[in-house]
């Protein structure tokens, strides 16, 4: 297969496009580098089968593949939140660019939405079904109402025009190939005990998460993409395992075995109370489920910065 890879210099999709490769396909990896230096690419260097293509999804654009899986977009608040508007050109121009591709091609689209759909959840844990509870004004809203409107996009799409569609939501992914500049919570965490540092947590840490190892991610999406025509989505794409941001630090400060303290700081404006899974639509229709347990990811993420920041001289003593 050939797979284009929108948002490939990513977390995510380095990853994705790795797994891609081990498995044999060609990989057109599309990414502009807005929140990458694009260094982790080096590691493709020369692969035959691997090409990088420096674009903006939101410009049109045209390719040869068999498959699109659409990643592009920043997925931490800190760098969704620092250009909203390019944030949510990239959602919705970008999305329409994407499936306006899959559509000339005649080749399914994979979309990569995400919880933050579901808002701050009055139903838990989150099913499917739900339709969320989000604030369309909010200092969030550019993402969580921009994955909203490229899902629309994508049954639009699919009911008008045919376009073979497959939605991820995806759960809290985390694991090694995370930058330390992330910004979400599994990464501030480690950098932070590993450097010495106070781990920071907002409000009362009582709010709760479900953490999926980015491996366990990777192979969800592409059993999706893998599945027939008739499987569109939306599918919840997470762990199970919930527990509280206070729980989560304190494992991290185990794991490491830091001497650093927790400070309190105060909670951002729209931060969802609550996040959990309901992946029965998965184990149902794509016959997966996480395999790796959050201690055993953590202890792998833990030992991936360990190294950067020991390289680095960045390493806490």
């Amino acid at each position: 297969m050939r797979s284009l890879v929108t948002g490939g210099a990513g977390f995510l999709g380095l990853s994705l496009c790795r797994k891609l490769l081990d498995r044999g396909d060609e990989v057109i990896c599309l990414d502009n580098l807005s929140t990458s230096d694009g260094s982790a690419l080096t590691a493709f260097a020369g692969h035959s089968r691997f090409q990088f293509m420096r674009h903006d999804v939101t410009v049109p654009f045209s390719v040869s593949v068999d498959r699109i899986f659409n990643l592009a977009c920043p997925a931490s608040p800190v760098h969704y939140q620092a250009d909203p508007i390019a944030t949510f050109k990239t959602s919705v121009i970008g999305m329409i660019n994407v499936l306006e591709l899959a559509e000339t091609l005649g080749v399914p689209v994979l979309q990569t939405s995400t919880s933050e759909v579901y808002g701050d959840p009055a139903v838990h844990p989150q099913a499917e079904q739900y339709w969320g509870h989000v604030n369309p004004i909010g200092i969030r809203a550019c993402y969580d109402e921009g994955k909203r409107g490229a899902e629309t996009l994508c049954f639009d799409y699919h009911r008008q025009r045919g376009v073979r569609i497959k939605v991820a939501r995806l759960f809290n992914t985390y694991g090694p190939g995370m930058g330390q500049d992330d910004g979400r919570a599994v990464a501030n965490f480690v950098v932070q005990a590993l450097s010495g540092s106070p781990l920071t947590v907002y409000g009362s840490g009582e709010q709760t998460r479900s953490f999926c190892y980015v491996d366990d991610t990777i192979d969800a999406l592409i059993a999706l993409m893998n599945s027939g025509d008739d499987v569109t989505g939306p599918v919840n794409i997470g762990n199970p395992h919930e527990m509280t941001l206070l729980e989560l630090a304190e494992n991290i400060i185990d794991l490491t075995k830091s001497r650093s303290k927790i400070e309190f700081r105060p909670l951002p404006d729209d931060d969802p109370r609550i996040r959990q899974p309901d992946i029965t639509r998965a184990r149902a229709l794509l016959g997966w489920e996480p395999k790796i347990a959050l201690r055993d990811g953590l202890a792998r993420t833990v030992a991936y910065f360990d190294k950067g920041l020991n390289d680095q001289g960045l390493r806490a003593g």
